[in-house]
C-alpha cells in the first residue's frame, strides 16, 4: 500500500496556521468517509435483509410443498407421482433453506458487524473528539485574550495569577485534546480501509461457504432427479401443446360447421330432426305455469330427460329437479296464441301437465318424438334407437298442431279407458300396446347400461327361474351401472356400490330372510344422490362396517374372557374351601395328639393298664363290654 498521510502530532503545541489548514483537510476527508460508509452500510444492510427474506421465503415454500398432500382440489385426483415429486422437492428446498439460514448468520457476523462497528464507534469517536477540540480551542483563545489585557500600571498579583493559571489549564487541555484528535484522524486513514475491505471479505467468504454447502448437498442422485423432472416437464408441455392444437382445430371445425346452426330456426330440409332419440336436453325450452283462468307465465329453464323422468335445472344450480314422470305419458303439439313450437306433456293419470316451447321446428319435432319414445319405455331396451325407429310413426302423428289449444287440451283429459302404469322395477313389464313387436320383451332385456338411477343386483339363483320367457338376444342378466363388484358382501348382508358414470349416485341393497313364502331372501334397494362422491361414502360405510365388526368381536372376546375369569374365580373358591377343610382336619389331628401326650403324664403303669383295657374293650366289642359289666 502507498504511504499514509499523517497529521504532525509534535506540532500540536505550536498550533500554527499550517497545522490548522492541514487539520481542515483531514476533517473534510473524515466527513466524506462518513457519508460514503453510510451509503455502503445501507447497501450491505439491504443484502442482509434480502438474505433473511430469501431464507424465510425458502422455508415457507418447503412448508407449502409438504402440505400439498393435504390439499383437496376439485379437479385433481390423488396423484401419487406428483405428490412424491413435490415431497422430494420439499426435502431439497428445506436443505436449501438451512443453507440460506447459515448464510444469513455468516453475513451478520462477517459483513454487518465490522461495518457497523466502524460506523457507530470509530466515526462517532471522531465527531466527539472534534467537538471537544473546538471547545478546548475556544477556551484557550479566551484565556489568551484575557491574559493579553492585563494592565502594566496596576498589577494585581491575584488577578495575574488567576489569568496565568487559566492560560496554563486551557493550553494544556487544548494540547492534549489536539494530540488525541490528531491521533484519531491519523488512525482513521487505516480504519477506513479495514472498514471497507473486511465486510467485503466476510461477504465473499460467506458466499463461498454457502456454495460449498450447496455443492455438497446436491449430489449426482439429485442432479439425476432434476434431469428426470425436467424431462417430465417437457413431456407435459408437448402434450399441452398437442392438446391446444387439437382444441384449436376443433374450434375451427365447429366454427365452420356451426355457422348454419346459428340461426334460431334452421331449415329442416338441410338439418332434419332425429326421431329415434330416447334422450333430449335443451336450454331454449320454456315452462308455462297457469296463473289464472287462461293466463300463463313463461320462464326459461334447462330441460332434459333422465331415464323416464323430465328434469329441469335453472342456470347456476348444481343439480336438476324432477318435473314429472313421463313413463306412459302423452305428448301433443299445441297452438298457443303468442308463441310458436309449443307442445304439452300430460302424465298418464292426467293430473299433471307441462307446456314447453322449443326454439326451432327441428328442436320442436325432436322433443315430441323423444318424449313419445320415452313414454313407451323404449329407453330401457338395449338398442333404443333401433326400436324407436320402428315405432316413431305414432310420434309423427303428434307433430301436427291442433287448431285450438283449448280443444286439444280438453281432448287429452283422461277418459274411462284405464291404463295401468308400468312399474319400471318389474321384471315382466311390457312396453304397451303401441308396438306389438315389443310386447313379448321382458323389462330385464330393456335395461340400458347408461340408465342413470337404475340399480339391479341379481343373485345367480334368480337368474334362470322356471317359467320366465327369454327372447333372442336377451342375456338373462341386467347390466349394473353401479358396478358388479362395487360392494362386498358382509355378515350384515349389505351390498353397496356407486354408479359407473354418475359418481354422485350410490345404492344399498339390504337382504332379509322374511316376507317370502319360499324362505328365499328378499332384497330391498335404496338409491341416494349426494353432493360428494358416492365412492367415498361407500368407503366410509365399509370402514364403519369393519369398525362395527371389530367392536362386536372385541365385545364377544371380552364377554368370553369375563366368563373364563368367573369360572376361574369359582374354581379358586372351591380350592380355597378344600384347603380350609384340610387345615381343620390337621388342627383336629393335632389336638388329639396333644390330648394323648397329656394322658401319658399320669404314670407309665396306669398308662399300660388303661391301654390294655382299651385294647381289650376294642377286641371284645359291644357284647364283650356288657358281659364284663355283668360279671363285675
Amino acid at each position: 500500500m502507498p504511504g499514509i498521510d499523517k497529521l504532525p502530532i509534535e506540532e500540536t503545541l505550536e498550533d500554527s496556521p499550517q497545522t490548522r489548514s492541514l487539520l481542515g483537510v483531514f476533517e473534510e476527508d473524515a466527513a466524506a468517509i462518513s457519508r460514503y460508509v453510510s451509503q455502503l452500510y445501507q447497501a450491505m444492510h439491504r443484502i442482509y435483509d434480502a438474505q433473511n427474506e430469501l431464507s424465510a421465503a425458502t422455508h415457507l415454500t418447503s412448508k407449502l410443498l409438504k402440505e400439498y398432500e393435504k390439499q383437496r382440489f376439485p379437479l385433481w385426483g390423488d396423484d401419487e407421482v406428483m405428490n412424491s415429486t413435490l415431497q422430494q422437492f420439499a426435502k431439497v428446498i428445506d436443505e436449501l433453506s438451512s443453507c440460506h439460514a447459515v448464510l444469513s448468520t455468516q453475513l451478520a457476523d462477517a459483513m454487518m458487524f465490522p461495518i457497523t462497528q466502524f460506523k457507530e464507534r470509530d466515526l462517532k469517536e471522531i465527531l466527539t473528539l472534534k467537538e471537544v477540540f473546538q471547545i478546548s480551542s475556544n477556551d484557550h483563545d479566551a484565556a489568551i485574550t484575557r491574559y493579553s489585557r492585563l494592565s502594566k500600571k496596576r498589577e494585581n498579583e491575584k488577578v495575574k495569577y488567576e489569568v496565568m493559571e487559566d492560560v496554563y489549564t486551557s493550553r494544556k487541555k487544548q494540547h492534549q485534546t489536539m494530540m488525541h484528535y490528531f491521533c484519531a484522524l491519523n488512525t482513521l486513514q487505516y480504519k477506513k480501509k479495514i472498514a471497507m475491505l473486511e465486510p467485503l471479505l466476510g461477504y465473499m467468504q460467506a458466499q463461498i461457504s454457502f456454495f460449498r454447502m450447496g455443492s455438497e448437498n446436491f449430489s449426482e442422485q439429485l442432479e439425476e432427479f432434476l434431469t428426470n423432472i425436467g424431462t417430465s416437464v417437457q413431456e407435459v408441455r408437448k402434450e399441452m401443446d398437442h392438446e391446444v392444437e387439437i382444441m384449436q382445430q376443433t374450434i375451427e371445425d365447429l366454427d365452420i360447421a356451426s355457422d348454419p346452426l346459428y340461426s334460431p330456426d334452421p331449415d329442416t330440409t338441410k338439418f332434419p330432426p332425429q326421431r329415434n332419440l330416447t334422450r333430449k336436453a335443451a336450454m331454449n325450452s320454456y315452462f308455462s305455469t297457469k296463473t289464472g283462468l287462461m293466463s300463463y307465465s313463461w320462464d326459461r329453464q334447462f330441460y332434459f330427460t333422465q331415464g323416464g323422468n323430465l328434469m329441469s335445472q335453472a342456470r347456476g344450480d348444481v343439480a336438476g329437479g324432477l318435473v314429472m314422470d313421463i313413463d306412459n305419458c302423452s305428448v301433443m303439439a299445441v297452438d298457443c296464441e303468442d308463441r310458436r313450437y309449443c307442445f304439452q306433456i300430460t302424465s298418464f293419470d292426467g293430473k299433471k301437465s307441462s307446456i314447453l316451447q322449443a326454439e326451432s321446428k327441428k328442436d320442436y319435432e325432436e322433443w315430441i318424438c323423444t318424449i313419445n319414445n320415452i313414454s313407451k319405455q323404449i329407453y330401457l331396451s338395449e338398442n333404443p334407437e333401433e326400436i324407436a325407429a320402428r315405432v316413431n310413426q305414432s310420434a309423427l302423428e303428434a307433430v301436427t298442431p291442433s287448431p285450438s289449444f283449448q280443444q286439444r287440451h280438453e281432448s287429452m283429459r283422461p277418459t274411462s279407458r284405464t291404463r295401468p302404469p308400468t312399474t319400471r322395477t318389474s321384471s315382466t313389464g311390457s312396453l304397451g300396446s303401441d308396438s306389438a313387436s315389443l310386447s313379448a320383451l321382458s323389462l330385464d332385456s330393456l335395461v340400458a347400461p347408461d340408465t342413470p338411477i337404475q340399480f339391479d343386483i341379481i343373485s345367480p339363483v334368480s337368474e334362470d327361474q322356471p317359467g320366465q320367457a327369454k327372447t333372442s338376444g336377451q342375456t338373462g342378466r341386467r347390466t349394473n351401472p353401479f358396478g358388479e363388484s362395487g360392494g362386498t358382501k358382509s355378515e350384515t348382508e349389505v351390498l353397496y356400490a356407486t354408479h359407473q358414470e354418475n359418481k354422485r349416485l350410490f345404492g344399498f341393497v339390504l337382504q332379509t330372510s322374511t316376507g317370502r313364502a319360499d324362505s328365499r331372501p328378499t332384497s330391498v334397494c335404496y338409491i341416494f344422490e349426494s353432493n360428494n362422491e358416492g365412492e367415498k361414502i361407500c368407503d366410509s360405510v365399509g370402514i364403519a362396517k369393519q369398525i362395527a365388526f371389530h367392536a362386536e368381536s372385541d365385545r364377544r372376546t371380552s364377554e368370553k374372557q369375563k366368563e373364563i375369569e368367573r369360572v376361574k374365580e369359582k374354581q379358586q373358591k372351591e380350592l380355597s374351601k378344600q384347603k380350609q377343610i384340610e387345615k381343620d382336619l390337621e388342627e383336629q389331628s393335632r389336638l388329639i395328639a396333644a390330648s394323648s401326650r397329656s394322658s401319658q403324664s399320669v404314670g407309665e403303669g396306669q398308662f399300660v393298664v388303661l391301654s390294655s383295657s382299651q385294647s381289650e374293650d376294642s377286641d371284645l366289642g359291644e357284647d364283650g363290654k356288657k358281659k364284663r359289666e355283668s360279671e363285675a
